[in-house]
């Protein structure tokens, strides 16, 4: 089997690729990525050298490029986007460009080469905010950020494609990732890294804000059911049940890290921020056997202890001059 993975120098995508290279021995992986500032080959040491792994680099905005490695392809896994809110607030141009523009791109060479199945990889932050009960795969798209109006711009067109070419689709929507590799703008490794360097952490508002989390390698053991038996056409919810307040997060991570709540500063609120998410993810369970492994309480351990014992991967990367890492 022969697989694209769009995006796949980064966070949830290299740990896909690592996943499906180590469990799957018939299965051969290129990886495109544009190798932006969140790109880092570094995380797929493990599997560079082995003779089922290629990397090209290059932009699934490029149409000649992604026609190219999309002939002879079984399936297209796309996780390449632009992902950060705040990025988004700032520049929503750029995510537009990606999570839009450049999902019509892999869309159309889909339809053109007969790709079998493709995957796209998107959020739950499409749907909004709720104050209570779940979202499921009928909730309405209610985007309230640049960067969810822009994923909900390439499922919508993912909907489209298939409605209209019988383009063989699948979307799913996760809950918030977390785990090694993590880019240090995202706000569990920003914490981490930040009480790492004895910095204050900065908490949005009152940090009532209540989000759900997934460990990295529950999501890629999704992704790969999904692949593998997912029926194109359908949308499925990914989530873990592990919910609970930015502010009791933060206060996990100063437990296991023994350290005080005179780390936090309560910053100012975050523009459009969204209250509450919740996934239900009941379809995924019942149709493919999909439940997560990992607690909050021990993907949060292993997160800490990986940042711990790997200080050169993401040092160099807070060491550049950069508003939303350096906070």
């Amino acid at each position: 089997m022969k697989i694209l993975v769009t995006g796949g120098a980064g966070f949830m995508g290299s740990c896909f690729i690592r996943r499906m290279l180590h469990e799957h021995s018939d299965i051969a992986v290129t990886n495109l990525d544009l190798l932006t500032y969140a790109g880092n080959l570094e995380n797929l040491k493990s599997v560079e050298q082995s003779p089922r792994y290629r990397f090209v680099q290059g932009d699934i905005g490029d149409s000649a490029l992604i026609n190219n490695l999309t002939q002879g392809m079984d399936a297209i896994v796309n996780y390449a986007a632009e992902t950060h809110v705040d990025r988004s607030i700032h520049d929503p141009a750029a995510f537009a460009r990606t999570d839009v523009m450049g999902m019509l791109t892999l869309l159309q060479a889909v339809r053109q080469n007969k790709v079998p199945k493709f995957v796209q990889i998107s959020t739950d932050e499409v749907y909004g905010s709720l104050d209570e009960g779940e979202f499921t795969e009928d909730s309405p798209f209610l985007p309230n950020s640049p960067y969810a109006a822009s994923k909900a711009g390439g499922d919508l067109m993912c909907r489209a494609y298939y409605e209209t070419y019988q383009t063989p689709v699948i979307v799913t929507h996760s809950c918030n990732n977390y785990g090694p590799y993590h880019f240090p703008e995202k706000m569990i490794p920003l914490f981490i890294t930040h009480l790492l360097e004895g910095k204050q952490i900065p908490v949005y508002g009152s940090g009532a804000n209540v989000r759900e989390w997934l460990y990295v390698e529950d999501h890629a053991r999704a992704i790969d059911l999904i692949l593998h038996q997912g029926k194109v056409g359908e949308v499925y919810n990914i989530g873990s049940g592990c919910r609970m307040t930015n502010l009791q997060l933060t206060q996990q991570l100063l437990e296991l890290l023994e350290l005080g709540e005179d780390r936090i500063d309560y910053v100012k609120d975050r523009l459009g921020h969204d209250r509450r998410y919740a996934v239900n993810f009941d379809k995924l369970k019942r149709e493919l056997g999909f439940t997560p492994e990992w607690s909050l309480a021990d993907g949060l351990r292993a997160t800490v202890s990986w940042y711990r014992a790997n200080p050169f991967w993401w040092q160099k990367l807070k060491q550049a001059s950069d508003p939303f890492v350096n906070k």
